[in-house]
């Protein structure tokens, strides 16, 4: 009998929690298909709206266009279209900080030679990326392309008499130091401004970018210092050259036979031609101190100057664009101070000449020395074989 009741009383209470749990389940059912009760009003919390479905008739106002971010809250909350259109304007905003341009996101519109009419920092980009970095490259690659052809044509330029051993002082010890300081600082500036103006298409995939970052970053640190000694050997060099470098009515003529660099036939010249007197006025006076000036506004070393960002885009393109000419220029001049003339290297490493390379080469500094209007040694060395003068044998 009781194992009878037992029995009865488990069904019982087997049924009873399976209708509990249907009952349960059926519940949360029907809770998740009802409605949900209306958030009262005012009841805070994040209300979510689309601007494009509040008061959409609002552009429709002759003013629309006109107006502040302030009105346009009044008849569409969220458009902060105002503001935007005042930041792509250049319009600076609100800052604690007290330095210039901090409060302007986006630089006014302008067009650069060269870009599209946009905001300054695009179109410097621009001018950079499609004007001096492809037409800077090509300007590089047809000069040295073209000295490589006429030294293969021309070969080297010779002399045709036999040397004298008697010698001529070209250049004095502190010319050639005053050269030579301003020639290292040059290929100093020349080699790091082509790796960071042409790395990343060359470098960049054979290095990898963490060795080319570093080599960058050592190369821009490395320009910035040479910079300074290249400015100042680059006044010294003027100065200590300029008079022999002021335009004489000989130039004419030998600029237009080219110097003989054709025909063979040596231009007689004083103590620098008419080409060297182009690279000096062209290439160390123009562009030389054009480069210099727009790089002393690049390392913020011109007092006075605000330093804006517009300021440093334009120092950028015009340093850049003067840099390339100038190693066009330059790219002759070493080529003729080196291969193209026998002897014009022993010049510059010695200081001395012989007397046939001063007379096939510059004819008229050669006369004046002879007749005594310019010294044949202007400082004194031991061992000096005499040269050529009015008081010296010949």
């Amino acid at each position: 009998m009781r194992t009878f009741f037992n029995a009865a009383a488990h069904r019982l209470w087997s049924r009873g929690c399976i209708a509990l749990l249907l009952a349960v389940a059926m519940g949360a059912a029907t809770a998740q298909g009802a409605d949900p009760a209306p958030a009262p009003p005012g009841g805070g919390g994040i209300q979510g709206a689309n601007i494009f479905q509040i008061a959409p008739s609002a552009d429709t106002d002759p003013g629309y266009m006109n107006q502040s971010n302030a009105q346009r809250q009044q008849v569409q909350p969220g458009n902060n279209a105002p503001m935007w259109r005042q930041v792509g304007q250049g319009v600076a905003g609100v800052t604690n900080f007290p330095y210039p341009e901090y409060g302007t996101l986006i630089q006014p519109t302008v067009q650069y030679p060269g870009s599209r009419l946009t905001n300054a920092g695009e179109a410097w980009r621009q001018v950079r990326n499609g004007v001096i970095i492809p037409y800077g490259g090509a300007l590089l690659v047809i000069v040295a392309v073209a000295i490589a052809l006429f030294y293969l044509g021309k070969g080297p330029i010779r002399l045709h008499g036999q040397e004298t051993g008697r010698q001529i002082e070209r250049f004095t010890a502190f010319e050639r130091a005053a050269h030579w300081t301003n020639a290292f600082a040059f290929v100093v500036l020349a080699v790091s401004g082509l790796i960071m103006a042409f790395g990343k298409f060359f470098l960049l995939p054979i290095m990898g970018s963490m060795l080319f970052g570093w080599l960058a970053y050592a190369m821009k640190n490395l320009h910035n210092f040479a910079g300074p000694l290249f400015a100042v050997s680059l006044v010294i060099v003027f100065f200590t050259f300029l008079r022999d470098n002021l335009p004489s009515k000989d130039d004419i003529r030998w600029m237009l036979k080219a110097g003989g660099l054709f025909s063979g036939q040596e231009v007689p010249s004083h103590r620098f031609n008419a080409g060297e007197k182009i690279v000096f006025w062209g290439g160390v006076f123009l562009l030389g101190f054009t480069v210099v000036a727009s790089g002393l506004v690049l390392d913020k070393l011109i007092p006075g100057l605000a330093y804006l960002r517009s300021d440093m885009q334009i120092a950028h393109m015009i340093h850049a664009s003067a840099a390339m000419m100038m190693m066009a220029m330059f790219l002759g001049h070493i080529y003729m101070g080196t291969l193209g003339v026998q002897g014009a290297y022993q010049a510059m490493k010695t200081g001395y000449v012989d007397e046939t390379w001063a007379k096939e080469h510059h004819e008229l500094w050669y006369d004046d020395i002879k007749a005594g209007k310019i010294p044949a040694e202007r400082s004194t060395r031991s061992g000096a074989k005499p040269a050529v003068g009015p008081a010296k044998a010949v």
